[in-house]
């Protein structure tokens, strides 16, 4: 249970640590609102993830005896898809820093913490590369590891959310100096790249980990 907690939180961290359109929407809402509305904006990000892996996990458990049967192939390929999302992620923040293409949105503010919450959680399930980093993850394990545990596939969404809350949160509660510096065009980058490593990260543990 507890390298699915690990996997969990890397995976949270994993997409959550690039500050990218709605990060810096985020930062920007939190600067200008009450506390407690940023929070229920960033727990709706962090809803979207958590909802993306649930998705991923149970698509997986649906899938795992095809899974079974090709073993290797898909071991490779969820990593490649992993791989190609690291390169993605830093590629892009590269380009958007030498660019440097404005970091926020202009909106004017929701109107309440439950009306943020709903506009920051659809913003984000409208990202379909989250889903598609949280599938080639758990397809990923389950070819490169025994089939996991309803537990463990618990705690592994739990933690993914968890990651992803307290990043978000971050955000949210930096205010005017944190959250400038994390939504400007430096900021942007370094998170965006450090984010890649973590991808990558996951990446190589998923073929350094084959039977």
């Amino acid at each position: 249970m507890s390298g699915a907690l690990v996997a969990g939180l890397l995976a949270g961290y994993g997409i959550a640590v690039p500050v990218g359109a709605v990060g810096a929407y985020l930062v920007a809402l939190s600067s200008r609102t009450p506390w407690r509305t940023g929070a229920c904006a960033a727990l709706g990000v962090a809803t979207a993830d958590g909802l993306y892996a649930l998705i991923a996990v149970v698509g997986g458990r649906a899938l795992a005896p095809a899974v079974r049967s090709a073993e290797t192939p898909l071991r490779w390929a969820s990593a490649l898809v992993l791989l190609a999302l690291a390169a993605r992620t830093g590629v892009t923040a590269v380009a958007r820093y030498r660019g440097r293409q404005p970091s926020g949105r202009a909106d004017g503010p929701p109107s309440g913490p439950l009306h943020a919450y709903v506009t920051l959680l659809g913003i984000t399930l409208l990202n379909p590369a989250t889903v598609v980093y949280f599938t080639a993850l758990v397809l990923g394990a389950r070819a490169s590891a025994a089939a996991a545990t309803g537990p463990d596939e618990a705690v592994f969404v739990l933690a993914a959310f968890a990651a992803s809350a307290t990043w978000q949160l971050l955000l949210a509660g930096g205010g005017t100096v944190l959250g400038r510096f994390l939504a400007g065009s430096r900021g942007r980058l370094a998170t965006a790249l450090l984010s890649t490593a973590l991808i990558a990260a996951l990446a190589v543990r998923l073929l350094v980990t084959a039977p």
